[in-house]
């Protein structure tokens, strides 16, 4: 049985809710970034905050991966691209 990690009170969590933090902070690191100009694109479109959660789906034969652009002249990352990769 996998043991959860512990909350601020040293109470035990489920891991489902600490995947669920994990996703939180994940997006939260993705909205800091939007802030500061980086463009977050899904699918090849850029994507409103509300179409995030997409990038956790996971099917038997694929699933999102992220690649991280930088700008040519000042190495400024620039976008963040989510894509479906197949793995056959």
């Amino acid at each position: 049985m996998k043991k959860g990690k512990s909350d601020r009170q040293g109470r035990a969590k489920e891991p489902e809710q600490e995947l669920s933090e994990e996703r939180k902070s994940y997006l939260s690191g993705l909205k800091r970034y939007r802030d500061k100009g980086v463009v977050i694109k899904i699918d090849g479109k850029e994507a409103d905050i509300g179409e995030w959660n997409k990038i956790f789906e996971v099917r038997d034969s694929s699933f999102y991966m992220a690649d991280f652009v930088a700008d040519q002249d000042t190495g400024r990352l620039k976008e963040i691209r989510f894509d479906r990769v197949y793995n056959k």
